[in-house]
């Protein structure tokens, strides 16, 4: 004969797991003195405890489910009686007992229960020394923000959010600095020096004497205007001259303190490039003071590189420039290239043509070259292209 199940007892069966508690409950020795709705403290004998709650005998009707409570949990340990401040909910009435769960335990609190409970589930006997280690020690790690899932809100969202994209940044213009750095060094080829030159001339020194300019570097002077004046003695104008019968020492005495002035004039229409002997200096027979550029010259660019870098020196060749000063870098193309004159023999001197005109003022300007791997490649796509 089979056997009916009859519904009606089915659904008083309830499931082992809705029926588990969280925390097993013990019977331990300890007190609960709590305060009421009404203001009364009373005190009783807890029935059992647990890290989630407690129960005990109200023996009064002061209680209902539901109700928030404070109070203190009294323990005594080795003759040294304690108390713990708990808050609790009354969640279950029933008969003569009534069950409790806490409710804002701090981790000092949860770590004083569960040294407690651990002790008394081994059978170890509770030592006040442990106990206060317990108390003073750090049981709980700080927990994670937004851990629980929950929203942040829209300004904690933006600001994770421009957090994330600064540190994204940060890092992407790290590692641009780092590839641009490892291409400049190994892709591209650098002068050692460079400096803006144009075709001049030079006044040179008539006759040995000291020089005092009247102009400054930079000037426009015309053609046959006075640059400079000079000092010489007679004697050194007259000692090719002078006849041997009349170089006698008194002669040669009187004729060195005597000194006659000349004057330094310009060869062209010129800027003053440069000024190479100091006013007041005696320089000899021929030696260079000016330097002076043509207004109507064509500056260019004059370069040294080491003798490594032949293959990327061919005439022809595109290159790009900065002159000292400017904040826009140029573009040119080797015209010359040829071993540096009193130079180290390693060393290549090239000529570089702007394909802008420079202006003259800009002579003896330091320049910063570079040819770059894919320029010439990009001219040579470029004209083909056109044809």
């Amino acid at each position: 004969m089979s056997a009916v199940i009859s519904p009606s007892i089915n659904s008083n069966v309830v499931h082992e797991a809705e029926a588990q508690r969280q925390y097993a409950r013990l019977k331990l020795p300890a007190k609960i003195r709590y305060f009421t709705q009404q203001g009364q403290e009373l005190e009783a004998q807890l029935l059992d405890l647990s890290v989630g709650g407690f129960s005990f005998h109200p023996g009064n009707n002061l209680l209902t489910e539901g109700q928030y409570c404070r109070g203190k949990l009294m323990f005594e340990v080795e003759g040294i009686g304690f108390n713990m401040d708990v808050e609790f909910q009354v969640r279950s009435l029933g008969g003569k007992r009534a069950g409790c769960e806490f409710h804002h335990l701090r981790p000092r609190e949860i770590a004083t229960l569960r040294y407690l409970i651990s002790s008394f589930l081994s059978g170890e006997l509770i030592n006040a020394g442990d106990l206060i280690s317990t108390l003073q020690r750090e049981n709980f790690t700080k927990p994670r923000k937004g851990i629980d899932g929950a929203p942040t809100g829209l300004f904690g969202r933006l600001r994770a959010v421009s957090l994330s994209m600064g540190i994204f940044l940060v890092g992407v213009a790290a590692c641009t600095y780092i590839l641009y750095q490892l291409y400049d060094i190994y892709f591209i080829t650098h002068a050692d020096s460079a400096q803006v030159v144009v075709p001049g001339q030079e006044v040179a020194m008539p006759r040995e004497g000291s020089v005092q300019s009247l102009v400054k570097i930079g000037d426009v002077v015309k053609k046959g205007a006075p640059v400079a004046t000079y000092s010489a003695t007679m004697l050194d104008a007259l000692k090719n001259i002078l006849p041997e019968s009349e170089m006698t020492p008194e002669n040669l005495e009187r004729l060195f303190s005597k000194n006659i002035q000349g004057t330094l004039t310009s060869p062209c229409d010129c800027r003053v490039v440069a000024q190479l002997v100091g006013d007041g200096q005696v320089a000899a027979k021929g030696t260079a003071v000016f330097n002076l550029a043509p207004l109507d010259s064509v500056a260019s660019v004059e370069a040294r590189f080491p003798y490594r870098a032949f293959a990327d020196l061919q005439p022809g060749t595109p290159v790009d420039f900065l002159v000292g000063g400017e904040k826009t870098p140029r573009a040119g193309t080797i015209t010359s290239m040829a071993l540096q004159d009193g130079g180290l023999a390693s060393d290549i001197r090239v000529m570089i043509t702007p394909h802008d005109p420079l202006d003259n003022v800009l002579v003896k300007r330091p320049v910063d070259v570079r040819i770059q791997p894919f320029d010439g490649l990009w001219t040579r796509t470029t004209v083909a292209a056109g044809k």
